[in-house]
């Protein structure tokens, strides 16, 4: 079945941790296994060796399309990769060159527009083998967008999803692990992408910088990558009145497969990697279906090698290529196929329909 995934940070693993993304999982996976100056390891990752994402994965899995990041946050208290913004705006031209240089080669195509859109679907649908793999660009955190004035010049480049804050505290606003209000230069920064029509991507808001954004913002929303709450909780998960208010301004919501976000209490390493599945992710579906009263807001986002590889991944899952098992719990759990189509891509296709420009 064909997929859409809402987050992967593809040149992130690219250019912070030196993977060849044309290669096959297993040898990138023995590349880094044999090399004890890895990356991964040199970052404090436990990934090396361990990824489960690539361009051939991605094909097999039938994921032909994806929400593909930026990701060059700065410092701040205890998470973020750079200490300036400076060097932040320019790790994210890296990693936007390497899109546009996989652009050349025909292996990604960069989805700008509806017409691009039904152009990619048509072409992946007549000629899956030939057609290059579509991503529309993403942003994760907004520390490389110097100032809100700026955002025309990221749009131009083909940003069209920005999420304002990552972990911690940045110029616009608080996200993941601290608490805060959304900040003047945050509002602004608002202003510029509904005057552009850029979609806000709600996930790791802080709750205070969550309820301030959607006050403020009457443009398109969704969340790419986020679980709920009352499943497994903490902040970086949605309480179910968060989920309902995404629901209610017609948002869609990608289920993430981070263990820690799939089993409460999860400790790499420590947690018997068998306690978490794919039908944990499963289970996350069914209450963002439960809480809408159908399916049309649930999908997949699935944020695999976000700084983790497969050992704080689902047990059952190897590369992204098993996000096909899904399908077969869905069924299970009495999902007929225009639902279980509707999960898998048909909602994420749905709302990029709407929300690109013309």
């Amino acid at each position: 079945m064909l997929v859409i995934d809402s987050h992967l940070d593809m040149s992130m693993n690219a250019i912070i941790y030196d993977r060849d993304l044309t290669m096959s999982v297993e040898k990138i996976r023995q590349k880094e296994k044999n090399d004890p100056y890895s990356k991964p390891k040199m970052l404090g990752s436990n990934s090396s060796g361990n990824n489960t994402v690539s361009l051939p994965e991605l094909r097999k899995g039938e994921i032909f399309l994806s929400l593909f990041t930026i990701l060059a946050t700065v410092k701040n208290q205890k998470r973020g990769l750079f200490s300036s913004s400076d060097i932040a705006y320019s790790v994210a031209h890296a990693e936007l060159t390497y899109y546009n240089l996989l652009e050349s080669k025909n292996l990604l195509r960069m989805i700008k527009t509806k017409e691009d859109l039904h152009s990619h679907f048509n072409d992946w649908r007549k000629h899956s083998d030939s057609t290059p793999l579509g991503f529309v660009l993403a942003m994760e955190g907004a520390d490389p967008i110097l100032e809100p004035n700026q955002l025309k010049y990221w749009w131009d480049k083909g940003l069209r999803v920005l999420s304002l804050c990552h972990y911690d505290e940045n110029q616009y606003g608080y996200g993941t692990g601290v608490k805060g209000k959304l900040k003047p230069s945050g509002y602004k920064l608002l202003e510029e992408m509904e005057k552009l029509g850029m979609v806000m991507d709600v996930t790791h808001f802080s709750e205070q910088c969550f309820w301030d954004a959607l006050d403020a913002f009457n443009g398109d929303i969704l969340a790419s990558h986020n679980n709920c709450r009352s499943l497994v909780p903490g902040v970086r998960q949605f309480s179910d009145d968060q989920i309902n208010a995404i629901i209610e301004r017609g948002g869609v919501i990608g289920v993430a497969l981070d263990n820690w976000m799939l089993h409460e209490g999860w400790v790499t390493g420590k947690t018997p990697l068998e306690l978490v599945t794919l039908q944990n992710v499963v289970d996350h579906i069914d209450h963002i279906c439960e809480i809408s009263g159908d399916t049309e807001h649930a999908a997949i986002g699935t944020d695999l090698d976000g700084g983790y590889g497969k050992e704080q991944s689902p047990s059952d899952l190897d590369t992204i290529v098993d996000l096909q098992k899904i399908v077969s719990i869905l069924e299970e759990r009495g999902y007929s196929q225009p639902n279980i189509e509707k999960i898998m891509y048909k909602n994420w296709l749905r709302k990029l329909e709407q929300t690109m420009p013309s």
